[in-house]
């Protein structure tokens, strides 16, 4: 089986997104699928840098720019500015000569152009969240009705969360053919021995610093949980500077550090003890599958949790020490009993460890090459 994987935005990105096309691309060759990676290059640079692989065989890059055509690509203003119609377009003349079984495309507006070409293989539609509800208010309107049309064109739905799929359905209909499918994560083959009689001296929050994210809510609660010790890592140096200019007087130790690759992020999460998702009751939220939910699993650590639907999707109510989302208070509470009852961290790390194997990418890519083949029969 042929697939063209198609992302319209520059590779390697080291953020979330970057990092899920990157693990399910290759994961789905290394299945055993003949996967063609298209996407926006960076000079010099692999679409898999940012979790440090090399490609499997199976996988091919196919770089595709968003600028202008030659010569205009390289007189201003035109070289600065590129677009996803562009792509869109040279991703078709792709499609003609590679003749891929389906197409696999996870950015909204790729999909709805994508819809309106002749002679096209099934596309499925991979959703990570709800545009028509995460957009800016004066974009709504337009995002709702692309978002239905691909709902309604694509050949089936593939959804990182239970409560992505629902919203959508509760705003377009059904898809004809859905799977829902989280996110997931490289194993560790062995962990070091964690410094347990010492948790609250090894918490971590790993991950973006965006405002959804609660990492300042996460700063504001260390100002209550005096002997932690908390490192935060992933942040831009400007969200550092500011959440710096934040620390409380008194409380909790806190370093920052900023983002690093993947294979990284793994190396500390294997040494520490409690680690924390502090995510605020915003949009985004809703519909999150968080990798490091998964890498906190898989690192075997105790995990503090904020009590949203799609993380209640992985974890039962005694996988996790859980607080109220957006209320400083009950983060600190939630923090504060775990890191008194270190017995009781190590008991969960250990099972949300083994727990972990169930969501390993490769778990991921058997799933979906199985669903992608089914569609794809279903469709001829």
């Amino acid at each position: 089986m042929k697939l063209l994987f198609a992302f319209p935005e520059p590779l390697p990105l080291p953020r979330a997104r970057g990092v899920q096309v990157a693990h399910a691309a290759a994961s789905l060759a290394a299945a055993g699928v003949m996967v063609d990676l298209a996407y926006a290059p960076v000079s010099g640079c692999s679409p898999l840098d940012p979790i440090g692989m090399q490609p499997p065989a199976g996988l091919a890059f196919v770089p595709l720019s968003r600028g202008w055509p030659v010569p205009l690509d390289r007189i201003p203003p035109f070289s600065r500015w590129h677009s996803v119609r562009f792509f869109a377009h040279r991703l078709r003349g792709e499609i003609g000569r590679r003749h891929p079984d389906a197409l696999y495309v996870r950015h909204l507006k790729l999909a709805s152009l994508l819809l309106g070409a002749h002679n096209l293989p099934p596309m499925i539609y991979e959703a990570h969240e709800v545009f028509a509800d995460t957009v800016k208010p004066a974009r709504r309107e337009h995002t709702a009705v692309m978002e239905s049309a691909v709902m309604a064109g694509a050949a089936a739905v593939v959804c990182n969360s239970q409560a992505t799929a629902n919203r959508l359905a509760a705003l377009y209909g059904a898809p004809s053919r859905l799977l829902v499918l989280p996110n997931g994560v490289t194993p560790l083959a062995k962990l070091p021995e964690k410094p347990w009689d010492e948790c609250r001296r090894h918490v971590i929050y790993a991950g973006s610093f965006f405002g959804w994210k609660g990492v300042d809510d996460l700063v504001a609660a260390a100002a209550d949980l005096p002997g932690f010790r908390i490192t935060l890592v992933g942040g831009e140096s400007a969200q550092i500077e500011r959440l710096r200019r934040q620390l409380p007087q008194q409380g909790a130790e806190l370093e920052f550090l900023p983002r690093c690759p993947s294979p990284e992020v793994m190396e500390r999460l294997a040494v520490s003890c409690i680690a924390v998702l502090p995510n605020r009751p915003d949009p985004d939220s809703t519909f999150t599958s968080p990798i490091k939910l998964f890498e906190y699993m898989a690192a075997g650590c105790a995990i503090v949790c904020a009590d949203l639907p799609p993380m209640r999707e992985i974890l039962d109510s005694g996988d996790a020490a859980w607080f109220e989302p957006g209320n400083v208070r009950s983060l600190a509470d939630a923090l504060r009993s775990m890191g008194q009852n270190c017995g009781q961290a190590k008991d969960m790390g250990q099972r949300l460890r083994e727990m972990s194997a169930a969501y390993t990418w490769q778990q991921r890519a058997r799933r979906l090459k199985a669903f992608i083949a089914e569609t794809v029969e279903s469709s001829r």
